[in-house]
């Protein structure tokens, strides 16, 4: 077997990639997804429309976009560790940033610069955990799951914190809730700039591996309609929830659920991550993360919105480990940090253009509904797309 296939294990590499995982907790956990919490207030507050809200994601993950364009280049030159602790650092200031400022102007920056820090060390995390995780083959699917298990800790950790803020500060309080979540971050921070994570070997291949988007084009277009689509559910729902008379308890547990359900995902899609079969896997996930959206189109109880939660939550989260696991079983490892970095472009593609639609047909339509019967259509689209890709023959 090559050196490259199996890099020499580290003694905890648990340990290592949940550490790693702190990346796209901090620049994906908080910096994207605590925006719903804030949104309401924001909204209210600052006198935005829907699609002036939507343009809020829509500009993040503009930056994520342009952040996974780039990370090739990035890791080239400066290293995956440096990419994972610069990028976590930089989603640390765009925090602090969206606190100091109601200007429309000096927001879609701050969120513009977390998009693209969070692709960064989403992209190096992604390619260092596939690294950690491929020294213990038996378990590299498990491995794998606990970094992108990570986003769930900020999610249930904004959740216990901002609704309370808001509800302890009142209206108008939103900025209070970004210095609060900034605070957050900078503790999650500590652990990245500490830990042993500097290992360069094969960077300079990796980020000049080839990659054919041709035999993958089915899946790319998977992966461009989940980021389409769950972006609608992740950056309405809290005022879905709101809007149906749901206070700051409701919306708390609303989004903790969906962190919490995080944590469950390395055990519930082990077996189904480790499928060899090209896009089947991404297609079963995915399928169950559109049920998830579309049950909130059936009511407003508490029990359906939770179950809802759950759903999209604990499938959510393996979406994104299932295009890494589909990478790590069809590309030799030199192709990872090029691979993954398409995939990430195409799902940057898909929320690029999810959030603002979404908004602008919700202003339209007078109901946050439609943005979910939107949302869920596209998940549902992505599923069928994916079960048509085949599994690649793999060069070593």
């Amino acid at each position: 077997m090559h050196a490259p296939d199996r890099p020499s294990a580290p003694a905890h590499p648990a340990r290592l990639i949940l550490i790693l995982s702190l990346a796209p907790t901090v620049g994906l956990g908080i910096g994207r997804f605590a925006y719903a919490l804030v949104l309401p207030d924001m909204r209210d507050a600052l006198v935005w429309s829907y699609s002036a809200a939507g343009f809020m994601n829509t500009i993040n993950a503009a930056g994520y976009l342009a952040g996974a364009l780039l990370a090739s280049r990035l890791i080239r030159r400066f290293g995956l560790a440096a990419s994972v602790r610069w990028g976590t650092l930089a989603c640390v200031v765009s925090l602090a940033l969206c606190a100091v400022s109601g200007n429309f102007v000096v927001l879609s920056f701050a969120r513009l610069l977390a998009g693209f820090a969070a692709a960064l060390g989403f992209v190096g995390g992604g390619a260092l955990a596939a690294t950690i995780a491929q020294s213990r083959p038996e378990r590299a699917n498990f491995l794998l799951s606990l970094f992108y298990a990570g986003p769930g800790s900020g999610i249930l950790l904004s959740g216990l914190i901002a609704p309370y803020v808001l509800q302890a500060f009142g209206p108008g309080s939103w900025w209070i809730v970004w210095w609060a979540l900034t605070l957050l971050a900078t503790a999650m921070t500590f652990p990245l700039l500490l830990a042993p994570i500097d290992t360069n070997a094969g960077v300079a291949d990796a980020a000049t591996a080839p990659f054919a988007i041709r035999p993958v084009l089915l899946y790319l277009g998977g992966y461009f309609l989940f980021g389409a689509g769950y972006i609608a559910y992740m950056t309405f729902m809290i005022a879905y929830v709101r809007d149906a008379g749901g206070g700051a308890a409701a919306q708390s547990a609303f989004w903790s659920l969906i962190g919490l359900s995080a944590f469950a995902t390395p055990w519930v899609w082990r077996r189904v991550l480790a499928l060899d079969r090209g896009g089947l896997s991404t297609t079963i996930i995915l399928g169950v993360n559109a049920i998830g959206a579309a049950l909130p189109i059936f009511g407003h109880s508490p029990l359906l919105l939770a179950i809802s939660a759950l759903v999209f939550g604990v499938a959510f989260f393996a979406v994104v480990g299932s295009t890494t696991a589909f990478v790590r079983l069809n590309y030799p490892p030199a192709a990872w940090p090029t691979a993954i970095a398409a995939m990430t472009i195409a799902f940057g593609i898909g929320q690029t253009l999810g959030p603002i639609a979404v908004g602008a047909i919700t202003d339209a339509m007078g109901s946050l509904s439609y943005a979910l019967n939107v949302s869920a259509a596209m998940l549902a689209i992505g599923a069928v797309a994916s079960a048509f890709q085949p599994r690649l023959a793999r060069k070593s």
